[in-house]
């Protein structure tokens, strides 16, 4: 299995992320559009992180060059490894609430109500109600399984930026 791993390219592992990627978004934007969960704050920011990792694999995957693709194996890194922080504080919240509901409005609804140089700062800070456990899979909300993706692709991008040095 390992051998196998190992014998596939850089270019394989990037279709891959970006293929793992556009799933995960598809399945946010089912669960939204179709299932009726609106998003909080921290989903937005995940959604960000992954839709920029689809972008650098894809971009990864078209450039051919090891010097060009380090700098974009890092970024990935770096990336993947933000949205696992995200991802993990959201996780945390949802394991331990805070006493005082800090739920505030929704993204759209702060869109709606402030200018838009007040909302991306709110966004950040996680204002909407991302305590809220609305779907589970295998025991495990949304905010898990994302931060389990996101150390997935932070390894392989590891894995990958250590192989290319080799």
């Amino acid at each position: 299995m390992f051998t196998f791993l190992h014998r596939l390219s850089v270019r394989h592992y990037m279709l891959g992320i970006a293929l793992l990627c556009f799933g995960l978004l598809a399945f946010g934007f089912y669960l939204q559009h179709v299932a009726g969960l609106e998003p909080c704050p921290m989903c937005i920011v995940q959604r960000y992180a992954m839709i920029l990792i689809a972008a650098l694999a894809i971009i990864t995957l078209a450039i051919g060059k090891k010097s060009i693709n380090k700098w974009l194996l890092g970024l990935l890194v770096l990336l993947s490894l933000s949205g696992a922080f995200v991802a993990a504080r959201q996780s945390w919240l949802q394991w331990y609430p805070p006493e005082i509901a800090s739920c505030g409005r929704d993204i759209y609804g702060m869109i709606e109500a402030f200018p838009l140089q007040k909302v991306i700062p709110m966004v950040f800070r996680g204002s909407g109600d991302c305590t809220k456990v609305d779907w589970t899979f295998l025991g495990a909300s949304i905010a898990n399984w994302s931060f389990l993706c996101f150390c997935a692709m932070a390894l392989v991008s590891v894995y990958l930026l250590f192989r290319q040095k080799s």
